[in-house]
């Protein structure tokens, strides 16, 4: 494996499953060094003995996003450790698919803190030191939610539409410190998103939909997030849409 990563230092929310698993194990064996945030620290540990099996190293940080003091301490934590941070990957994020009219306020709110605040609070937190580096590098794991909104979906389609349109206007004010903005916009993904789901009938027939195809894997959108950082610095690759071969919308 290529370690076109070396020396580079990166961070990935919800690290502790799915897509932020697999692009913290693929940083790493690119040379990365990797500071792996969620809340479930159980499972960050054993990332952690996982990266450093691949010749890199790892940092341990126990945090909850939604908490604006957690989001912030991820990046100091990882500044205080390795003294730089070039990539920071805001990959936690909750789908909690129902329809409007029933739909508890709370589930709208705790998408709106996940997906979108905990995410532009981390970038916020990001920036100063990678103006200071005159480098950097901010991946947003959106969806094609952010693409196409659909019935049962509107309000994790609102935060996935305001991750694009963040990503775009920080591209904007960012582009003159060398900083690199990439928005990531997966169709359906083998992973646990859908598990935290509760309304039994929604669930039920998003099930069927992704069942009946050949869904992404993490490692291919992991794979995506290599391929963007992983390009020459005056190359910017601003958005990567990919979605199974078998999915329509």
């Amino acid at each position: 494996m290529s370690r076109q990563l070396e020396g580079r230092v990166a961070l990935v929310t919800g690290a502790s499953s799915g897509i932020g698993e697999a692009t913290a194990l693929a940083l790493a064996s690119h040379g990365a060094k990797v500071a792996i945030a969620a809340r479930r620290e159980d499972r960050l540990q054993m990332l952690a003995r996982r990266i450093e099996s691949l010749r890199s190293e790892a940092l341990v940080i126990a945090a909850d996003i939604t908490v604006e003091g957690d989001a912030r301490s991820m990046v100091e934590r990882t500044l205080a450790r390795w003294d730089r941070l070039d990539i920071l990957v805001n990959n936690a994020g909750v789908m909690l698919l129902e329809p409007v009219d029933t739909a508890p306020a709370e589930n709208w709110r705790r998408m709106l803190n996940v997906n979108l605040m905990g995410l532009m609070v981390a970038t916020q937190a990001a920036l100063p030191a990678m103006r200071k580096q005159r480098d950097g590098h901010i991946v947003n794991i959106s969806s094609t939610a952010g693409k196409v909104a659909n019935p049962t979906a509107a309000v994790y389609a609102a935060t996935k539409f305001g991750v694009g349109g963040f990503s775009e206007s920080l591209r904007k004010e960012v582009f003159k410190d060398n900083i690199r903005v990439t928005v990531i916009e997966p169709g359906a993904v083998a992973t646990e998103l859908r598990d935290h789901m509760t309304h039994a009938e929604t669930k039920q027939t998003i099930e069927a939909w992704v069942n009946s195809m050949r869904q992404l894997q993490p490692e291919d959108v992991a794979a995506s997030i290599v391929y963007a950082v992983t390009q020459p610095p005056h190359v910017n690759v601003n958005e990567i849409l990919l979605r199974p071969t078998d999915q329509e919308r």
